[in-house]
């Protein structure tokens, strides 16, 4: 099965990369800080989702994956299209607005649609670059972070790895399979619901046109595998880096993936360093997690381990 992942993913970025894009050659990075600002960080929240749901943006779900931090799942019909055009696609329908308390200071963020198109070789690219304008008018644009020093273009997201031996967009986590996708994401929403293996619901979309459904998962365990446990370990530069989460189970057909750990992060902070850096946020400080992760997904999904 992976081996047709591979062949089908290649295939798409081929495809993406004949037609052109028209951010092939600008430096992208995966976040956008919208604005500053001081207050009760709920009541903020709430502003910015009926900012949201006003310029056409679905809110379908939202969490707080630890104190001071509030995560806002959106989509859209242009989203979700851009996605139903590529096998696979479906990690590209949910964006994420955050809202990260840091000091007595707000940061209002949101995902770059266009960053994480190319990383995940979205053949149809209009949708997330007319969802990028939108945000950008709606929430503000201050500045788009995310990458320090590294300078990432569309060619160069769409063979993304972090380093040599390590996976690529087309190695996912083979979680479970399935006879049908209805089997399948019936399993799955049963043991989100469940919370096997630390893990729960944040959204569902179901991709338009295709057998195919994307889940926000949050997990919640307290070691290696938990969203706190990651961020407070990685997420320590001035503006937070909160839209990484949450992560995404996807389910194709009757097959369950997920993007493997050491991509899915590594997509968020190609920077970070392995070993050493003057804040401490290294990937040395999650060694354990790539593999925790998965075998949170494997028990939420119901696969063997």
């Amino acid at each position: 099965m992976l081996k047709v992942v591979k062949q089908l993913v290649i295939s798409g970025a081929l495809v993406a990369l004949t037609f052109g894009n028209a951010f092939a050659d600008e430096i992208l990075k995966p976040f956008v800080l919208a604005y500053k600002t001081t207050g009760d960080i709920q009541a903020i929240a709430d502003q910015v989702k009926g900012k949201i749901e006003a310029a056409g943006f679905d809110v379908v779900g939202s969490y707080s994956p630890y104190d001071g931090a509030i995560v806002i799942a959106i989509t859209n019909d242009e989203l979700k299209k851009a996605a139903a055009s590529t096998e696979f696609g479906g990690y590209e329908a949910g964006q994420r607005v955050t809202l990260t308390k840091v000091g007595d200071e707000i940061q209002v963020s949101y995902t770059n649609p266009m960053y994480f198109a190319n990383a995940y070789r979205i053949e149809d690219t209009s949708g997330p670059a007319d969802a990028l304008k939108t945000l950008e008018s709606t929430l503000g644009k201050t500045e788009m972070y995310g990458t320090g020093d590294k300078k990432l273009t569309a060619k160069d997201l769409r063979k993304y790895h972090y380093m040599f031996g390590m996976e690529y967009f087309d190695d996912p986590s083979e979680l479970a399979e399935y006879d049908s996708h209805e089997e399948a994401v019936a399993a799955v929403e049963k043991g989100l619901a469940e919370g096997r293996g630390g893990a729960t619901k944040v959204y569902r979309i179901d991709i338009p046109g295709r057998d195919e459904t994307v889940f926000g998962v949050a997990l919640n365990d307290s070691g290696c595998s938990g969203d706190k446990y990651i961020m407070s370990r990685v997420d320590k530069a001035p503006i937070r880096s909160t839209g990484h989460l949450p992560y995404e189970i996807l389910v194709s057909d009757g097959d369950v993936y997920a993007l493997y750990a050491r991509f899915r992060i590594a997509i968020s902070w190609p920077n970070l360093p392995m070993i050493q850096s003057a804040s401490g946020a290294t990937f040395f400080n999650i060694m354990c997690a790539p593999n925790a992760i998965e075998e949170a997904l494997i028990n939420a999904a119901g696969g063997d381990i």
